[in-house]
């Protein structure tokens, strides 16, 4: 029983160990880059990736004669590797860190918002009592920080409401962030003191996606804009603002946004216009129920309670 137990462990860690080889050749394009790169010799690592296609009975790999390029399914399989080599490596890293001094890494994923100082508070604090903790950030929209947080790439993820927390316990950061439009100083737009939804029909917009639908369901904005939003002249989306600044800058058009995340001081050459009737959304910090947390993100989770439980939905008591 115990000789299969270890034969069973040796098989998980033999094919992360052919995931990371896939996706080493997926990464330098050949073989003999790849082979250099994991030290080993090309027909090993050819022969590995032969078994692979075997048993997944599926093609991976077209090979060119300079390059190496994936099929659909290798392409499939290189996202599906790339989470399961994280998670692999996370997992790793938390095991790691279950000593008597709390070490380890914490994963955060975080849309953009000036909000993020309160985090950073806490991190700071953190890190005065205990150097050996490492926060890892990553920055994108609502539908990619929830993703990785259902996949356990993430153990917190930072929000912007409206959202659905039935899958999660939260923690509402204290202050709400408020919508409206960077445009040029340039821009007629920017005389005005708050921008009305009159003002924005016919003019080119650079849209959040946190505005759609999809994203935006029983929120704020479908009510703000009404019947009128599908007339809206959208010409682009974004998910991250500094792309979307750039392009208000070349006066591709203007971009709805949150206040305090571009630079509109004196010398920059854009201005934010706060909508009227004012527009805000909060902010929320959210894991998973009922997850197990290492050590160190037990240690930030308590610290944020600490801090923000106040406006907490806690059902996870861990």
């Amino acid at each position: 029983m115990l000789d299969r137990h270890f034969k069973n462990v040796y098989y998980i860690f033999m094919e992360i160990r052919v995931l990371k080889y896939f996706l080493a050749v997926a990464r330098e394009g050949t073989i003999t880059g790849a082979a250099n790169s994991l030290h080993l010799t090309q027909p090993t690592l050819t022969r590995q990736l032969q078994d692979l296609e075997m048993e997944l009975k599926q093609k991976l790999l077209i090979r060119g004669k300079h390059k190496i390029t994936l099929t659909q399914e290798g392409m499939i399989l290189r996202k599906r590797a790339e989470e399961i080599v994280e998670l692999v490596e996370k997992t790793e890293a938390e095991f790691q860190s279950i000593t008597e001094i709390i070490s380890g890494d914490i994963y955060i994923g975080c849309g953009e918002t000036d909000s993020m100082k309160y985090i950073a508070e806490v991190i700071k604090d953190i890190q005065a009592d205990y150097p050996d903790i490492k926060f890892h950030i990553f920055s994108g929209n609502a539908e990619d920080v929830m993703e990785k947080l259902d996949k356990g790439l993430l153990d917190f993820g930072v929000l912007i409401q409206p959202i659905d927390l039935s899958k999660y316990d939260n923690i509402t950061l204290p202050e709400k962030d408020v919508w409206g439009v960077i445009v040029r100083k340039d821009n007629v737009l920017a005389r005005k003191k708050v921008i009305k939804l009159e003002d924005l029909i016919g003019v080119p917009i650079l849209a959040s996606r946190q505005m759609f639908p999809k994203y935006s369901k029983d929120s704020g904005f479908l009510d703000w804009f009404g019947d009128e939003f599908d007339n809206l002249n959208i010409t682009a989306t974004y998910n991250l603002i500094y792309n979307a600044a750039i392009m208000v800058k070349a006066g591709v058009g203007i971009a709805v946004t949150l206040d305090k995340l571009v630079d509109t001081s004196k010398d920059s050459e854009l201005a934010f216009r706060p909508f009227s009737p004012r527009l805000e959304s909060g902010l929320d910090i959210v894991w998973k129920k009922y997850q197990v947390f290492s050590p160190a993100a037990k240690l930030f989770m308590d610290k944020l309670k600490a801090n923000f439980a106040v406006n907490s939905n806690l059902g996870n008591k861990r």
